[in-house]
Protein backbone atom coordinates (compact mmCIF):
# COMPACT_ATOMS: atom_id res chain seq x y z
CA UNK A 1 0.00 0.00 0.00
CA UNK A 2 1.36 3.40 -0.96
CA UNK A 3 2.07 5.99 1.67
CA UNK A 4 -0.37 8.89 1.60
CA UNK A 5 1.04 12.21 0.49
CA UNK A 6 -0.45 15.70 0.84
CA UNK A 7 -1.17 17.80 -2.25
CA UNK A 8 0.96 20.98 -2.25
CA UNK A 9 -0.90 24.07 -1.07
CA UNK A 10 -1.30 27.25 -3.10
CA UNK A 11 1.03 28.99 -0.67
CA UNK A 12 3.78 26.40 -1.15
CA UNK A 13 3.42 26.43 -4.94
CA UNK A 14 3.58 30.23 -5.04
CA UNK A 15 7.13 30.12 -3.67
CA UNK A 16 8.48 27.86 -6.43
CA UNK A 17 10.39 28.90 -9.54
CA UNK A 18 8.28 29.02 -12.73
CA UNK A 19 7.90 25.97 -14.94
CA UNK A 20 9.47 26.40 -18.39
CA UNK A 21 6.55 26.73 -20.79
CA UNK A 22 6.32 26.56 -24.55
CA UNK A 23 6.60 29.84 -26.43
CA UNK A 24 4.84 30.81 -29.63
CA UNK A 25 7.65 29.29 -31.74
CA UNK A 26 6.62 25.84 -30.45
CA UNK A 27 2.86 26.37 -30.76
CA UNK A 28 0.86 25.81 -33.94
CA UNK A 29 -2.70 27.00 -34.48
CA UNK A 30 -4.75 24.48 -36.46
CA UNK A 31 -7.90 25.97 -37.96
CA UNK A 32 -8.03 24.79 -41.60
CA UNK A 33 -8.00 21.47 -43.41
CA UNK A 34 -4.48 22.10 -44.74
CA UNK A 35 -3.18 22.98 -41.28
CA UNK A 36 -4.83 19.87 -39.82
CA UNK A 37 -3.26 17.62 -42.45
CA UNK A 38 0.18 19.02 -41.63
CA UNK A 39 -0.41 18.62 -37.90
CA UNK A 40 -1.41 14.98 -38.38
CA UNK A 41 1.98 14.23 -39.91
CA UNK A 42 3.42 14.79 -36.44
CA UNK A 43 0.55 13.77 -34.19
CA UNK A 44 -0.51 10.53 -35.87
CA UNK A 45 2.92 8.99 -35.33
CA UNK A 46 2.98 9.75 -31.60
CA UNK A 47 2.53 7.10 -28.92
CA UNK A 48 1.48 9.59 -26.24
CA UNK A 49 0.08 13.13 -26.44
CA UNK A 50 -0.79 15.73 -23.85
CA UNK A 51 -4.51 16.50 -24.13
CA UNK A 52 -6.95 19.17 -22.98
CA UNK A 53 -9.87 21.24 -24.25
CA UNK A 54 -11.20 24.77 -23.77
CA UNK A 55 -14.79 26.00 -23.96
CA UNK A 56 -16.35 29.44 -23.91
CA UNK A 57 -17.54 30.05 -20.35
CA UNK A 58 -21.26 30.14 -19.60
CA UNK A 59 -22.51 32.82 -17.24
CA UNK A 60 -26.28 32.25 -17.33
CA UNK A 61 -27.86 29.72 -15.01
CA UNK A 62 -28.78 26.44 -16.76
CA UNK A 63 -27.02 27.56 -19.95
CA UNK A 64 -25.43 24.57 -21.70
CA UNK A 65 -22.04 25.07 -23.32
CA UNK A 66 -21.68 24.14 -26.99
CA UNK A 67 -17.97 23.53 -26.48
CA UNK A 68 -15.33 22.44 -26.71
CA UNK A 69 -14.28 25.26 -28.98
CA UNK A 70 -10.58 24.42 -28.75
CA UNK A 71 -8.78 21.08 -28.43
CA UNK A 72 -5.07 21.06 -27.72
CA UNK A 73 -2.61 18.21 -28.19
CA UNK A 74 1.08 18.28 -27.35
CA UNK A 75 4.23 16.27 -27.88
CA UNK A 76 7.30 16.73 -25.69
CA UNK A 77 8.45 19.59 -27.95
CA UNK A 78 5.41 21.18 -29.62
CA UNK A 79 1.73 21.85 -29.12
CA UNK A 80 -1.12 22.05 -31.61
CA UNK A 81 -4.20 24.12 -30.80
CA UNK A 82 -7.22 23.05 -32.87
CA UNK A 83 -10.21 25.28 -33.54
CA UNK A 84 -13.32 23.33 -34.48
CA UNK A 85 -14.89 25.57 -37.11
CA UNK A 86 -13.74 23.71 -40.21
CA UNK A 87 -15.46 20.36 -40.82
CA UNK A 88 -12.39 18.68 -42.32
CA UNK A 89 -10.18 19.93 -39.49
CA UNK A 90 -12.67 18.61 -36.91
CA UNK A 91 -12.96 15.31 -38.78
CA UNK A 92 -9.21 14.70 -38.81
CA UNK A 93 -9.00 15.60 -35.14
CA UNK A 94 -11.86 13.22 -34.40
CA UNK A 95 -10.07 10.36 -36.13
CA UNK A 96 -7.01 10.98 -33.97
CA UNK A 97 -9.04 11.19 -30.76
CA UNK A 98 -10.78 7.91 -31.64
CA UNK A 99 -7.46 6.13 -32.25
CA UNK A 100 -6.96 3.93 -29.21
CA UNK A 101 -3.32 3.25 -30.12
CA UNK A 102 -2.39 6.86 -29.21
CA UNK A 103 -2.61 7.60 -25.49
CA UNK A 104 -3.97 11.05 -24.61
CA UNK A 105 -2.98 12.23 -21.14
CA UNK A 106 -4.34 15.12 -19.10
CA UNK A 107 -6.03 16.16 -15.86
CA UNK A 108 -9.73 15.94 -14.96
CA UNK A 109 -10.76 14.83 -18.43
CA UNK A 110 -14.27 13.56 -17.68
CA UNK A 111 -16.03 16.73 -18.78
CA UNK A 112 -13.70 17.13 -21.78
CA UNK A 113 -14.62 13.66 -22.99
CA UNK A 114 -18.35 14.24 -22.58
CA UNK A 115 -18.23 17.50 -24.51
CA UNK A 116 -16.20 15.99 -27.34
CA UNK A 117 -18.66 13.11 -27.61
CA UNK A 118 -21.57 15.56 -27.80
CA UNK A 119 -19.88 17.87 -30.31
CA UNK A 120 -17.98 15.47 -32.57
CA UNK A 121 -20.19 12.42 -32.19
CA UNK A 122 -17.41 10.08 -31.06
CA UNK A 123 -15.99 8.67 -27.87
CA UNK A 124 -12.32 9.57 -27.37
CA UNK A 125 -10.19 6.46 -26.92
CA UNK A 126 -6.87 5.88 -25.18
CA UNK A 127 -7.56 8.67 -22.67
CA UNK A 128 -5.61 8.58 -19.39
CA UNK A 129 -6.45 10.94 -16.54
CA UNK A 130 -3.16 11.59 -14.76
CA UNK A 131 -4.95 11.95 -11.44
CA UNK A 132 -5.24 8.15 -11.47
CA UNK A 133 -1.45 7.82 -11.55
CA UNK A 134 -1.06 10.17 -8.60
CA UNK A 135 -3.76 8.23 -6.76
CA UNK A 136 -1.66 5.09 -7.23
CA UNK A 137 1.28 6.95 -5.74
CA UNK A 138 -0.58 7.88 -2.57
CA UNK A 139 -2.11 11.29 -3.38
CA UNK A 140 -5.74 11.18 -2.32
CA UNK A 141 -6.80 14.57 -3.65
CA UNK A 142 -7.16 15.37 -7.36
CA UNK A 143 -3.85 16.91 -8.32
CA UNK A 144 -4.49 19.17 -11.29
CA UNK A 145 -1.73 20.52 -13.47
CA UNK A 146 -0.46 23.04 -10.90
CA UNK A 147 -0.09 20.49 -8.14
CA UNK A 148 1.42 17.89 -10.46
CA UNK A 149 4.07 20.25 -11.81
CA UNK A 150 4.94 21.23 -8.24
CA UNK A 151 5.28 17.61 -7.12
CA UNK A 152 7.12 16.26 -10.16
CA UNK A 153 9.34 19.23 -11.11
CA UNK A 154 9.30 21.40 -7.97
CA UNK A 155 8.13 24.25 -10.21
CA UNK A 156 5.17 26.65 -10.34
CA UNK A 157 2.87 26.28 -13.33
CA UNK A 158 1.51 29.68 -14.34
CA UNK A 159 -2.13 29.85 -15.43
CA UNK A 160 -3.73 33.14 -16.46
CA UNK A 161 -7.15 33.61 -14.87
CA UNK A 162 -8.00 36.08 -17.63
CA UNK A 163 -7.27 33.47 -20.29
CA UNK A 164 -9.22 30.83 -18.38
CA UNK A 165 -12.45 32.83 -18.62
CA UNK A 166 -11.84 34.27 -22.08
CA UNK A 167 -13.98 33.69 -25.17
CA UNK A 168 -12.63 30.47 -26.66
CA UNK A 169 -15.27 30.55 -29.40
CA UNK A 170 -13.95 33.74 -31.00
CA UNK A 171 -12.62 33.55 -34.54
CA UNK A 172 -9.16 34.93 -33.76
CA UNK A 173 -7.54 33.50 -30.66
CA UNK A 174 -5.07 35.77 -28.91
CA UNK A 175 -1.43 34.90 -28.27
CA UNK A 176 -2.25 34.67 -24.56
CA UNK A 177 -4.99 32.13 -25.29
CA UNK A 178 -2.71 30.05 -27.50
CA UNK A 179 0.06 29.98 -24.89
CA UNK A 180 -2.43 29.09 -22.16
CA UNK A 181 -4.09 26.28 -24.11
CA UNK A 182 -0.88 24.81 -25.49
CA UNK A 183 0.86 24.65 -22.14
CA UNK A 184 -1.98 22.86 -20.39
CA UNK A 185 -1.48 19.96 -22.80
CA UNK A 186 2.31 20.31 -22.82
CA UNK A 187 2.59 20.20 -19.04
CA UNK A 188 0.44 17.07 -18.93
CA UNK A 189 2.75 15.42 -21.46
CA UNK A 190 5.84 16.42 -19.46
CA UNK A 191 4.36 15.17 -16.19
CA UNK A 192 3.43 11.82 -17.73
CA UNK A 193 6.89 11.36 -19.22
CA UNK A 194 8.51 12.16 -15.87
CA UNK A 195 6.27 9.72 -14.02
CA UNK A 196 7.06 6.98 -16.50
CA UNK A 197 10.79 7.49 -15.95
CA UNK A 198 10.45 7.03 -12.19
CA UNK A 199 10.79 3.63 -10.48
CA UNK A 200 7.51 1.82 -10.77
CA UNK A 201 6.41 3.80 -13.85
CA UNK A 202 4.32 1.77 -16.25
CA UNK A 203 4.22 1.92 -20.01
CA UNK A 204 0.90 3.24 -21.42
Amino acid sequence: MHERHPTPSKEVIALLEPFDRLGMAQIELVATAAQAERAMETLASAQVLGFDTESKPTFVRNEVSDGPHVVQLATAQHAFVFQLRDATCSGLLGELLADESIVKVGFGLGDDRRRITRKLGLEPQGVLDLNSLFWQRGYRKDMGVKGAVAVVFNRRFIKSRKATTSNWAQLQLTEAQLVYAANDAYAAMRVFAALQSQPGGNEP
